[in-house]
């Protein structure tokens, strides 16, 4: 390949990654040959979507496999007790009858029980803030005061929260808690609900979420144009979707595969907003919050298509600098999909289009869902990462049952 085409491509990768390298330095790091997973956010909807997701994944020895679970709002509750649980269980091996005892129990139980309204009543009556109320909820129905130190080291599990004040990730993970310009906390002893709550502290109603840190805590050789004491004292967080809604950051510059589970609702036309600022703030950060996702979601399938036609067309080989800068391998998938576009040779699992519409639909809230709602959601997730999982990954996986009764 000629100097000229090479960096007519190098130029090509910056301009269509899902991300922005921090330094040149990073973008000039090319990603390691492991697999990294994404979970986005959505409330009970997401929690409960992912769950599928991760028992599929789990069930063909694919959770095994993946050196990085990165996650924002919805998507960090399931992934956070996996973590935990997982570190408990004990084995290397998380397969399918292993998730199914140690992870979906605890889940279902905490979906049953709503925590956002109670959680705004009483940080409106009591001391504690909406946050916190939120993070005690999570603490007792999950997580029983274990800490970041608590969970496993491999996969490395990172959850992601929006700083407010910096306006990049937090990210929250075992050995380290940091923020690329206000700095990094290493093997950080925060409650693991309270890195759950700031991540899934979706605005307006569940944000911010607040840290009171000492500045000492702070490793002295990291940190960016932030890395001040006024910026360490107190961090404010919000949802890590409003800064990453499918939580790729963490993954897509050091992961040669990326699998994105999207669990984002599809807002539907409304003939008559309201004019109310309270619902019609809602609205516009749902809109605004579904375009994003729209974008990431199409620079994200451009990165597999790019690889492939590298490969086929250029005839570049797989270990290509150029190919590993702007492909990725890997596969998306979303609750708003539909089964009929994978075009599978065997038959999928039944999910109608019409039923897959209505678990999309279902509000972006930790709202208690009935047994047959949670049912339909987990088998929607396990059913379309299924799909995307054969069609894009490996087709020689067989078509399973559905976990939960009743379908989709």
């Amino acid at each position: 390949m000629s100097d000229e085409k090479q960096k007519e491509l190098e130029h090509l990768a910056k301009a269509v990654a899902p991300t922005t390298p921090i330094s040149e330095d990073d973008r000039k790091k090319l990603p390691r040959n492991e697999i990294g997973l994404c979970l986005s956010g959505g409330g009970y909807r997401a929690m409960l979507f992912h769950l599928g997701t991760l028992w599929r994944l789990a069930e063909i020895g694919w959770l095994d496999r993946i050196a990085r679970i990165s996650t924002v709002s919805g998507g960090t509750i399931p992934a956070a007790y996996l973590a935990l649980q997982w570190q408990k269980f004990g084995n290397a091996t998380m397969d399918g009858k292993a998730f199914a005892k140690h992870v979906v129990p605890g889940i279902r139980r905490l979906a049953g029980d709503t925590i956002d309204a109670e959680s705004v009543i009483w940080g409106i009556l009591s001391s504690d803030t909406i946050a916190e109320k939120v993070a005690k909820a999570y603490d007792k129905h999950l997580f029983e005061g274990a800490t970041l130190a608590d969970i496993r080291d491999q996969p490395r599990f990172v959850f992601n929260a929006t700083n407010v004040q910096s306006g990049v990730l937090w990210r929250f993970s075992k050995p380290y808690m940091a923020d690329y310009r206000v700095g990094m906390v290493k093997n950080p002893k925060v409650a693991l609900a309270t890195a759950v709550a700031a991540s899934s502290a979706f605005p307006p109603v569940l944000s911010p979420a607040e840290l009171e840190l000492d500045p000492a805590t702070f490793a002295p050789d990291v940190g960016g144009d932030l890395a001040k004491n006024a910026f360490r004292k107190r961090v404010v967080l919000s949802d890590g979707g409003v800064y990453d809604n499918l939580g790729l950051e963490t993954v897509w510059k050091s992961h040669a595969t990326v699998l994105v589970s999207d669990a984002g609702a599809k807002y539907e036309p409304e003939e008559k907003p309201a004019h109310d600022w309270a619902r019609h703030s809602y609205r516009v950060l749902n809109l605004i919050d579904s375009q994003v996702r729209a974008l990431r979601k199409q620079q994200v399938i451009g990165a597999y298509v790019m690889r492939k036609w590298m490969m086929e067309s250029l005839n570049l080989p797989a270990d290509n600098n150029i190919v590993r800068h702007v492909g990725r391998e890997g596969a998306y998938w979303s609750i708003a999909s539909s089964l009929a576009d994978y075009h599978l040779p065997d038959a999928p699992l039944p999910c109608p289009a019409d039923r897959t519409r209505e678990l999309a639909a279902v509000p972006t809230r930790l709202k208690a869902l009935d047994d047959s709602m949670q049912n339909r959601l987990i088998n929607w997730g396990y059913a379309i990462c299924d799909a995307a999982m054969r069609k894009h990954v490996d087709a020689s996986l067989g078509t399973p049952k559905f976990p939960c009764e009743g379908g989709v």
